[in-house]
């Protein structure tokens, strides 16, 4: 096929580039050309070993932002395979384009992808082979529709669309569709274990509420910025336990929702000579207090969530930072503080301005070597401390 050598020639081109080159070509299928180069380019990044992978195709530009990427799907695989070490099958019922499906199929003896897509459901039945996956079964309908007649699973798996009919992003666990918490006494009959992928904006603690047989959350972040939130669900469970939380980014902090309840950390009056700023799925997970008593750092204030010791401590879930200087809020401090500085790198936690009013009022530009966080301390008193990346 012509288009297939053209594309195997051409995949690293620049495809606005490439565009331009095939207008007027009516020898060739050029807008399928230019989705497969697309295609291709956006997964080496994202999913590589599905682009190392020879002939798979490509769907267009959305479907390809939605999936996930290698990273997040192997760490799905990995917790599906700690629960379910001998589990044998499982079924997606929303299966998108199945980057999730390909990694957790691979553990199961009879895997199942279900999507209502058409489009997506036929490239997924001509990749997975391609993949390795020659027991995946791809079925194009509504998967809770299937769910209906479907046997009894070891693992169910699924991810609820975030936007309702008229496009807008739902905040709600009930506004998703397919909703849920009314699917939940269909997932007893029918799996062992569910494992929701959720969007990071939903309210964890208020879906761990309404989905009270929840055995598990993983909050899954990535160079700041949460990535996934996951919920597994034991629907053999017969009494509500509370979950266990795994806050994920390079390193993995997990605790039981009571710990934090029950936390009693140590409070600073003045930074010490680190300062510890906790990760976005820590701050997603509302673990504010339990991180100072877990690695013995002090706490600024209840409601600053940053911490402060005079011990470097290791692997902290997080960013380190080096005290370098602070300063109270009044000009003659400030003053001092600031000296030459015209950059800095500015944090806003729990201070009564945002950054942009902040940097205005300070007359400093982003960037630099020094990290100046705004926060309070103490009785209520705010604070401006300036840092430098800890070197240790």
């Amino acid at each position: 096929m012509k288009e297939e050598m053209y594309i195997r020639e051409h995949r690293t081109d620049d495809v606005a580039r490439l565009a331009l080159q095939l207008s007027g070509r009516n020898d060739l299928d050029t807008a399928y050309i230019l989705q497969q180069i697309e295609g291709w380019q956006r997964l080496r990044t994202k999913v590589p070993s599905w682009a190392a992978a020879d002939g798979l195709r490509y769907p267009p530009r959305l479907a390809l932002e939605q999936c996930s990427g290698e990273k997040a799907a192997r760490y799905k695989a990995a917790v599906v395979e700690r629960l379910l070490p001998e589990g044998s099958t499982m079924v997606d019922l929303t299966g998108g384009l199945g980057v999730d499906f390909s990694f957790v199929a691979k553990l199961f003896r009879e895997a199942t992808y279900i999507e209502r897509n058409a489009t997506l459901a036929e490239l997924a039945a001509h990749n997975f082979p391609l993949l390795g996956l020659e027991h995946a079964h791809c079925l194009s309908g509504d998967g809770t529709k299937l769910l209906r007649t479907m046997s009894t699973v070891d693992l169910l798996f699924l991810d609820p669309a975030r936007r309702d009919a008229a496009g807008r992003k739902t905040v709600l666990l009930e506004d998703c569709e397919p909703n849920v918490i009314e699917l939940l006494p269909l997932f007893r009959e029918k799996a062992r274990y569910v494992m929701l992928k959720l969007s990071p904006m939903l309210d964890l603690h208020r879906a761990m509420s309404l989905l009270d047989c929840t055995e598990e959350v993983h909050i899954v972040a990535e160079r700041g910025e949460c990535k996934d939130l996951l919920l597994v669900l034991n629907m053999q469970q017969k009494q509500m336990v509370l979950p266990t939380i795994f806050c994920c980014d390079e390193e993995t902090f997990s605790f039981c929702a009571d710990e934090e309840t029950t936390a009693l950390p140590a409070y600073a009056s003045t930074p010490l000579r680190y300062l510890y700023e906790p990760n976005a799925a820590i701050l997603k997970a509302g673990a504010y207090k339990l991180p100072a008593v877990r690695f013995g750092l002090q706490k600024f204030h209840p409601n600053s969530h940053l911490y402060t010791s005079d011990k470097h401590i290791e692997n902290f879930p997080g960013r380190t930072f080096e005290v370098v200087r602070h300063s109270h809020f009044n000009k003659q401090e400030l003053k001092a503080f600031k000296g030459d500085v015209r950059q800095a790198n500015l944090t806003v936690r729990n201070f009564p301005a945002s950054v942009a009013e902040l940097r205005k009022r300070l007359k400093i530009k982003e960037g630099g070597d020094e990290y100046w966080f705004a926060t309070t301390c103490g009785e209520d008193e705010h604070l401006l401390i300036a840092c430098k990346k800890s070197p240790i």
